[in-house]
């Protein structure tokens, strides 16, 4: 009896020790599951957030990523000039503005020389140089003797360059389909139509291309107007705005001129009328005469 009494508590001991380890076994397997799903929907949750983000980005592009500036244009300025210096050699002072505008890049364009009563020359010569060498040829040009005038102008034809370029573009385009065109044409009345047209869009274009050309051209070679005298140039002196008894004389002189100038042209005008009236004149005079005589003879008859 005594060892019955004893197993029973062992046994009871041992079940209560299974149940306690298989109820511990149950709560580790439920936390390591628990940990396994959070992990997976924190995954999911970020795998969505990441597509949700990249839709954004695929839907704004601009906005994730600032889009870059635009490119500005260059500026494109003609730049004129005009330069009148006294000096004491002409030919000389026309020689050193030759050599620093080769120097420079440039070259001489028209040139124009003549002499006054006096016998002093004065010369007139275009120069073009680069826009890079405009203002150290200026200097030297003016530096060059006595500065008596100069005039500087610069015109911005940026915006009529970019508009030119964008009208070529367009330009070309349109005249590569009407030749596309034109390959695929199979009647004669298509290809004498695309024909014409094709030559007036070849024409715009040239006239574009030409057009960019001389704004090229302007826009990087300065055009210097150089003039070369010995002496002073003559300016006419300022006329007072209130005219005085001397010019009212004059006014009236030339006045009184003229009107002799337009009559003696009228005169001239109306002299030959005159004339064949006059001649018509006396034969009718002579007519008149003639009959006033027969007429008393021709009553002595009666």
């Amino acid at each position: 009896m005594r060892t019955r009494r004893s197993v029973r508590p062992l046994h009871a001991l041992a079940g209560l020790l299974l149940a306690a380890t298989v109820a511990l076994a149950g709560c580790s397997g439920a936390d390591d599951s628990a940990g396994t799903t959070s992990q997976a929907n924190d995954k999911a949750a970020a795998a969505e957030g990441g597509v949700a983000e990249g839709g954004k980005q695929g839907a704004g592009g601009t906005v994730s990523k600032p889009s870059a500036a635009p490119k500005l244009p260059v500026n494109r300025i003609i730049r004129t000039a005009t330069l009148t210096v006294q000096v004491k050699d002409v030919p000389k002072a026309l020689d050193e503005a030759r050599a620093a505008t080769e120097n420079a890049g440039g070259y001489v364009g028209d040139e124009t020389t003549t002499r006054d009563e006096e016998g002093a020359e004065h010369t007139r010569v275009v120069l073009r140089v680069p826009v890079e060498k405009y203002d150290d040829v200026l200097s030297a040009l003016q530096g060059a003797g006595k500065l008596l005038e100069r005039t500087a102008k610069a015109q911005d034809v940026t915006d009529q360059v970019v508009d030119v370029g964008s009208r070529i573009t367009s330009q070309r385009v349109s005249v590569a389909r009407i030749r596309e065109l034109m390959d695929r044409a199979t009647k004669l009345s298509d290809v004498v139509t695309l024909e014409g047209e094709l030559s007036r869009r070849e024409a715009d274009l040239e006239a574009l291309l030409a057009q960019q050309a001389s704004l090229k051209d302007r826009t990087s070679m300065a055009t210097i107007t150089l003039t070369l005298s010995e002496k002073p140039v003559a300016k006419k002196a300022k006329e007072d705005d209130d005219p005085g008894f001397l010019d009212a004389l004059a006014g009236g002189w030339d006045a009184l001129v003229t009107t002799l100038r337009w009559i003696a042209v009228v005169f001239g005008a109306v002299l030959p009328f005159a004339a064949v009236a006059l001649v018509l004149l006396l034969v009718w005079l002579r007519l008149l005469r003639g009959r006033r005589r027969t007429a008393p003879g021709e009553a002595e008859r009666d």
